[in-house]
């Protein structure tokens, strides 16, 4: 467990934004390792295509591995109080690009030495040692965040947008301290701190710093602690909502088929793993490999392998179903 002790200036200074540098590199990290959200699914070929780019490559370098747990907090600058997604993320792009060479070589060098259990890599210690790695790293970060998340923000940014009303409305009811005890069963408020469940244990002195609670969807439902950065506290946490199923109806083909089935024709588009489906809607993965099972024999689901994974997907006969439900 880690322990982040406050004082009564720290929760005065308490606020909320999202890390939309935490953001991109949750989505890129998943690219580089063919992985899967368990609830927006694959990051597709746009976030694959630039991983080549060798800026972005530098940021995969400073990324841990499998195991490590620790990752430069220069990448993921305190956000600012811009209101406008890309204005908040030019702010940390900003930030990133002015860190000092005594900042780089401590965490990339010193730290992640003390950290990782592999050396880092050459071409990532060449950057270092060139004075050249703050402006690779926001131009890495600025690409992979043009090419492959900017013209699908809008509809991730309402999440967080909807997550921050709800803390706001939380903290009206029950203040600061109701709320940082009800951000994520694994985060609890002692009164004077604020314990997160980690699998190692530490506590920091934060007192009289300004504290960035920022919620999360595509870093779901992971959290993060950043103190490494001089007067910079943030705690990234799993956005409110995200992963429920609460917005996905069985409609009309519920007497069809039965609710829980009707629930997962709704939401396998697009494609879906058992372990994705299972966090989207609520079930046990037994229940939903059970019902997948059974709407496989029934012909309503079909399903591919792609890489690691069985996606189920919806057939012809199981959409005809569907539309002639909306339609009647």
């Amino acid at each position: 467990m880690f322990k982040l002790r406050v004082d009564a200036e720290t929760v005065a200074r308490t606020r909320f934004s999202p890390s939309l540098a935490a953001e991109s590199l949750a989505w890129l990290k998943l690219a580089a390792d063919a992985g899967r959200h368990p609830v927006f699914g694959d990051p597709g070929p746009l976030a694959r295509s630039t991983l080549g780019h060798p800026d972005v490559a530098l940021l995969l370098d400073l990324l841990p591995r499998p195991g490590e747990v620790y990752t430069p907090d220069l990448l993921t600058p305190q956000p600012g109080t811009a209101t406008r997604p890309r204005d908040l993320f030019d702010e940390q792009l900003a930030r990133i690009e002015a860190t000092t060479q005594d900042e780089i070589e401590t965490q990339v060098l010193a730290y992640t030495q003390a950290h990782w259990t592999r050396p880092l890599p050459a071409a990532a210690r060449r950057s270092v040692e060139s004075g050249s790695m703050p402006g690779r790293l926001a131009n890495g970060l600025a690409r992979f965040w043009r090419e492959a998340l900017a013209e699908d923000w809008a509809g991730l940014q309402a999440v967080l947008d909807r997550d921050i009303t709800h803390r706001a409305q939380a903290i009206a009811r029950h203040g600061v301290g109701g709320v940082l005890g009800g951000l994520h069963p694994t985060i609890g408020w002692a009164g004077d701190a604020i314990t997160v469940v980690k699998p190692f244990d530490g506590e920091a002195d934060v007192s009289g710093r300004e504290l960035v609670l920022a919620p999360g969807v595509l870093s779901w439902p992971g959290t993060s602690i950043q103190i490494d950065v001089p007067g910079q506290v943030v705690l990234c946490y799993p956005a409110h909502g995200v992963g429920t199923g609460a917005d996905r109806r069985p409609g009309r083909i519920a007497p069809v088929v039965g609710a829980a089935r009707a629930a997962l024709l709704a939401d396998l588009e697009p494609p879906r793993s058992t372990a994705e489906l299972a966090t989207r809607t609520g079930y046990s993965p037994g229940t939903v490999s059970y019902h997948l099972t059974a709407l496989h024999r029934a012909g309503l689901v079909s399903k591919v392998r792609d890489g690691r994974y069985v996606l189920y997907r919806r057939t012809a006969q199981a959409v005809a179903l569907l539309e002639g439900a909306l339609s009647s």
